[in-house]
Parts: C-alpha cells; structure tokens; sequence
C-alpha cells in the first residue's frame, strides 16, 4: 500500500511530466497577507504563531495563494506550476478530520484561452482519479457574481452580498433583509430610529468615530427601498440550478433572458463546455450546480470543480480547484492574468484505494 507521501510525489512527478514547473513554497507564511485577503476569519482555520523579527506566521493553510505570489513577482507567461507538500489546516468542530495533510496542486498562469485552460486542469485531475469511484461537480461563481451585480441596490449592499457568497446561510439572511422579507431586529430599529446614541461609556474595541460611522451606514441602509421581489426571485432560481451541464445552459440561457448582465458569464460556461468535451470530458453527463463552490476557497472567482467519493459523505473533497482572476489583480499590485489551478489530497486517494 502506497503512503501519502510516496503518492504526493508521484502524483507531482506525473504533472511536471505534463509540462509544470515544481515550486516549494515555504510552509511558514506571512499572516498579514492572508488576513487581509481573508479578514479575521481565517485565524479560526490557520495555525498562527509569531517571530520577533517576521511578525505574525501562519502555518500553511494552502499552496495556492504563495504560489500567485511568486508568479506575479518573477514569473514568466504563460507557467504552470505544481507542488506537493503538507498544509496545516485547525479543526474545531471534528476531532476525526485532519489537521495535518498531504496535498498536491497544479496551477495554469495563461491569457491566451480562459476555457481552454479550465477544460485543461479538469482534464489532468479527472485522468488522474479514473480509478477510484469518484463524481465530479462543476459550478461557476462567475455567474453568481455577475447576477449580484446587476441588483437594482446600493453598491454597499452589493458588496455586502458578494463578501458572503461563500458564507450561505449569511448570504441568504442578507437576501432577505435587504428584500424587505424579515423585520429589522429591535437592536437596529433603535439605532435607526436614534433611541441609541454613541455617548456611552466605550468597552470594546471600536473607537467613537468607527461606532458613529457604523450607524450612519445602517440609516442609509435603512432608507433603501428593497431589492424588487423579481429580482429576488431571479437569483433564487439561478441558485437552484442542479442539472447536467447541458440542460444546466439552457437554463441558465432561459435566465439569462431576465438576467443580461450574465450573459458573458454564460457564453463563458458554453465555451468551457465545448472545451471540456474536445478533451474528452463527458460532458452531457458532468454535473453543474450553480451554488457549488460556495463553501471552497474564497479566492474562486469563476468555474469551480471538486470530486467527492461515491458512498463517503464522510469525506471532504478528493479534489477540488477553480479560476481565481482576481487573485492575481490583488497579489499583482494591479497587474493581472487568467489563472486556475486544483489541489488533490493523495491520503485520501490512498484511502479509498486500500490494500494492494
């Protein structure tokens, strides 16, 4: 029976074979960069320790976001990369979930053809994970995005929905108040209503000024008329899409009808489509799930991926990648390219697998 290690490596091996370029980011990175792409949320996923002359470190979560760094500071166009190595993940809720891991990646840097590389990297993953019985789901944040973009709303609560796209539950409690479904909580009518003022006695962190502009938004807030029932309406159904990738376009084309402002996106679904066939990828059969990808990395901005195991719920994602564009903006001090990648963790490939 194969180890992880021993598997990561070959698994690596084979997509440097395939044209990528090893990298071995190091396993101790700077938190201030990855709170600030995160916020405060990632401490509770991320081992964090502190070095009198470096700062605040966290202990690899991940190898996507110091692999785009290096890109976007010495790399050459186009690059693919791949790596293999352990990241550190905290687990709070599960005891029996890892927080030690094995995980191998493969990353595409490359402008010339967006859906030609989705179709590339999906390609190598599902070629390499024939053997185990695995299903696949696809999805698109890209389409999401441009739905909450073309509400008829404030851009302050257009940011504040596209902040939560990957927290569901807040995502839909947001809908719904800035609806006008659900009554505004006692605590936020009294400050609306100036019953609650910032003149008492400070206890917590916020200054005066942070306090005072925290209610002003939510004033502004308050005299927004609501997102219109049809529009509400309009992104439910787009969430709800769970279908083949075939009739997965054609309602989403019917939606679109409604929606024009995801139309690029959708021709951008089509594409990759075409893409993932001319390799081979039954695609009349891959699923497409619009909210799929909602609960992965946050830095997914567009086609998302991942493949469970057939009959154990009980696992996370044997492999799971997407497009993060906008990563590379962030990370590129303004520069930018096309950039998708996939991450396999090869204990869990060695699990399913079982004695030889």
């Amino acid at each position: 029976m194969s180890t992880p290690r021993a598997r990561a490596l070959a698994l690596r091996a084979a997509f440097e074979a395939a044209g990528a370029r090893v990298v071995e980011p190091p396993v101790l990175q700077p938190a201030e960069l990855l709170l600030d792409l995160y916020g405060e949320d990632i401490r509770a996923r991320a081992y964090v320790t502190s070095d009198a002359l470096r700062g605040e470190q966290m202990l690899r979560p991940d190898f996507t976001v110091p692999v785009v760094q290096m890109h976007m500071a010495t790399g050459a166009e186009p690059a693919r990369y791949t790596y293999a190595g352990e990241v550190f993940r905290r687990q709070e809720d599960d005891a029996e979930r890892a927080n030690e891991y094995w995980q191998v990646g493969y990353e595409v840097f490359d402008r010339a053809d967006p859906p030609a590389a989705d179709a590339e990297v999906f390609a190598l993953i599902a070629n390499t994970l024939t053997h185990l019985p695995l299903r696949a789901v696809t999805g698109d944040i890209g389409i999401l995005m441009a739905a909450v973009e073309s509400l008829q709303t404030s851009d302050r609560r257009k940011a504040a929905l596209r902040r939560h796209i990957w927290r569901p539950r807040r995502f839909r409690a947001l809908l719904d108040r800035f609806g006008g479904r659900v009554p505004v909580p006692a605590s936020r009518a009294a400050l609306i209503a100036g019953d609650v003022t910032s003149t008492a006695p400070l206890t917590g962190l916020r200054t005066r000024s942070e306090i005072d502009a925290r209610i002003a938004a939510l004033r502004a807030d308050a005299a927004e008329p609501p997102i219109g029932a049809q529009e509400l309406e309009g992104l439910e159904a787009l969430l709800a899409v769970r279908e083949t990738v075939p009739f997965a376009l054609q309602q989403l084309n019917d939606l679109s009808v409604d929606m024009p402002a995801i139309k690029p996106a959708v021709r951008r679904f089509a594409a990759r489509a075409e893409a993932l066939r001319a390799r081979g990828i039954d695609v009349d059969a891959l699923t497409f799930e619009a909210s799929h990808g909602r609960t992965l990395m946050e830095y997914y901005d567009g086609f998302v991926f991942a493949f469970y195991a057939d009959g154990r719920p009980d696992l996370p994602p044997i492999a799971s990648g997407g497009r993060y564009d906008a990563l590379t903006q962030r990370l590129g001090g303004g520069d930018e390219i096309p950039a998708v990648g996939a991450v396999l963790r090869p204990g869990l490939m060695v699990e399913l697998e079982g004695p030889p």
